[in-house]
């Protein structure tokens, strides 16, 4: 898994709009990349719904909000329209992703792990607890105080 200051190991992959994301397309701004298990369960949704309620005080700080977990394309489409999600959620149905972040758990979903990166796409803090409502806490904290 990287740590603070490494170098964020760059993807491309698709999301559930149907065009693919590469993360070094986002270098230049801050990005909080969030890990979740399974699309459309209780608590990835608490934390998808927390990251979209927010998600207009973190692109005023110009951060870029990316959702990944192992479902397909079309249960990341069908995640987004339900709950509104207005930012890509990546469908690393491949596990390609979740194995180059150290995320994959052995029940072949993500864990739920957030990563903020720096514009310089370097790691700047893993957020690794329980709650799913505080990885949206800390991100928050993290990134909107002052």
């Amino acid at each position: 898994m990287p740590s603070p200051g490494d170098v964020a190991p760059d993807f491309e992959a698709p999301t559930q709009s149907g065009t693919t994301l590469k993360l070094s397309s986002l270098r230049g701004s801050t990005v909080v990349l969030y890990f979740y298990p399974e699309a459309d369960t209780p608590g990835c949704t608490m934390e998808s719904q927390g990251f979209r309620d927010h998600y207009a005080a973190f692109r005023a700080k110009g951060v870029h909000v990316v959702g990944v977990s192992t479902d397909g394309v079309d249960a990341q489409c069908a995640f987004a329209d339900k709950y509104g999600l207005p930012f890509p959620l990546v469908a690393d149905s491949s596990k390609e992703v979740a194995r180059l972040y150290g995320v994959l758990g052995p029940g072949g979903r993500a864990r739920r792990v957030t990563f903020l990166i720096d514009p310089q796409g370097k790691v700047a803090r893993v957020i690794e607890v329980k709650k799913a409502t505080d990885h949206v806490t800390e991100a928050r904290k993290a990134l909107l105080a002052g």
